[in-house]
């Protein structure tokens, strides 16, 4: 089955960390490879972009939303074939901790199957950033702002 583009999936967790915390170090780009593998092993920034030369698409562009006091991490993945996705991700307090939310928008002429198994890469990431966070290893030591 195809469903051609339409539908997403909004995929979430809960990190026992601030929501500080958990924005400082998931909107510092330089961060990505340790949590968003499906981005590539290494991100460099080039200019006013990072990019990502290793990454499972090839060498890809990630531009982020500029920093805010709103949790917004959205974000634009420039593939080489030139083609940008559109990713947007929120940090919103939940309790003492935080809520992130990745909605997974399917791309046009996408397969169950393969927006299925990008389901699961994204499901993959959150859970390696809540593992982070958690455990202490998620630290921000960026340059960037604070909410």
């Amino acid at each position: 089955m195809n469903n051609s583009g339409k539908g997403s999936r909004h995929l979430s967790t809960y990190i026992d960390r601030t929501v500080n915390d958990v924005y400082a170090y998931a909107s510092d780009p330089a961060n990505l490879p340790a949590w968003a593998r499906g981005l590539g092993e290494s991100i460099e920034k080039i200019e006013d972009h990072w990019v990502a030369e290793s990454s499972p698409m090839g060498r890809v562009v990630v531009t982020f939303a500029p920093h805010n006091e709103l949790g917004v991490l959205d974000h634009d993945v420039t593939l080489p074939s030139g083609e940008t996705v559109y990713n947007p991700v929120r940090v919103i307090a939940s309790g003492a901790g935080s809520e992130v939310v990745f909605t997974l928008r399917r791309g046009p002429g996408m397969s169950d199957t393969e927006f299925e198994r990008d389901v699961g890469m994204v499901a993959a990431d959150l859970a390696r950033l809540k593992e982070l966070m958690e455990s202490g290893q998620g630290s921000y030591s960026g340059s960037g702002g604070s909410m």
